[in-house]
């Protein structure tokens, strides 16, 4: 438990909360003292992870929310969101965090199913649940909230054969940008975390060898999960008049400034 932590009636909701990144935020957003939907696939993974969090403040049954949810499913989607209002009362802070990537194989040998997949998560499964927060946000009182999507390193610069996520991941980018000034009018700030190899298990892979841009493999730093966490969580905690448009944290060594 943080110590310097008091719960409070702040609520978030987090996708792609049974492992990894989403996982780890929504743990340390409930250890700050938020209520925290926990929203992913697999209930198994997302009980999971609310156990791992333990009880820190005494009452987990009134302060987390496992929502199995599949965000390539507008219908799922506007569900959750009313879950969250039904258990909570309102919403304040969306991390629209769900996402996954692609096979790295050259680009005319990507399956049109598997691009459509990346697609149908990163890009429309994104715009699904902006939508939603945008639904609840405007009409709840008082009205307002944040959104902060999770771009990525790859939202600026491709890896070798990865067309789908970094076209995506891209795209993200314009919608954070436009949610951001449609936000202005009904008060929800919306900012954009690019994270760079933060040690998960879409990462574990890098220690091995990944492709690089000058054709070799070669091995990767990676940086801890809380690194992410503490990031996301100076975000969240912004006073509602100010915002962290972008914001990139990313392991110091990292192949990502320079040539590569």
């Amino acid at each position: 438990m943080n110590a310097a932590a008091r719960p409070h009636n702040r609520v978030a909701l987090v996708t792609g909360a049974g492992s990894g990144i989403g996982a780890a935020c929504a743990i340390a957003l409930l250890a700050d003292g938020w209520r925290v939907a926990f929203a992913g696939r697999r209930a198994d993974a997302l009980q999971a992870a609310i156990a791992k969090a333990g009880d820190p403040y005494g009452d987990i049954d009134q302060r987390a929310l496992a929502v199995p949810t599949d965000v390539t499913q507008h219908s799922q989607v506007a569900a959750l969101f009313d879950a969250v209002v039904r258990k909570f009362g309102r919403l304040d802070l969306l991390f629209n965090n769900a996402g996954m990537g692609a096979p790295a194989v050259p680009i005319d040998e990507l399956p049109i199913e598997k691009w459509q997949q990346v697609v149908d998560t990163n890009l429309n499964g994104s715009f699904y649940c902006i939508r939603e927060a945008f639904r609840v946000m405007k009409n709840q009182n008082p009205k307002g909230g944040r959104i902060i999507n999770n771009g990525s390193i790859s939202a600026y610069a491709p890896r070798p054969m990865s067309i789908a996520y970094t076209a995506t991941k891209h795209a993200v980018s314009g919608l954070t940008r436009t949610a951001s000034l449609d936000g202005r009018a009904c008060d929800i700030a919306v900012g954009q975390i690019d994270i760079g190899n933060a040690a998960s298990e879409m990462t574990e892979r890098m220690v091995g060898g990944v492709p690089q841009a000058d054709g070799t493999m070669k091995p990767e730093p990676r940086m801890p999960l809380k690194s992410v966490s503490d990031a996301l969580l100076t975000m969240a905690n912004l006073p509602p008049d100010s915002n962290m448009l972008f914001v990139n944290v990313m392991a110091t060594k990292m192949p990502f400034v320079g040539r590569g």
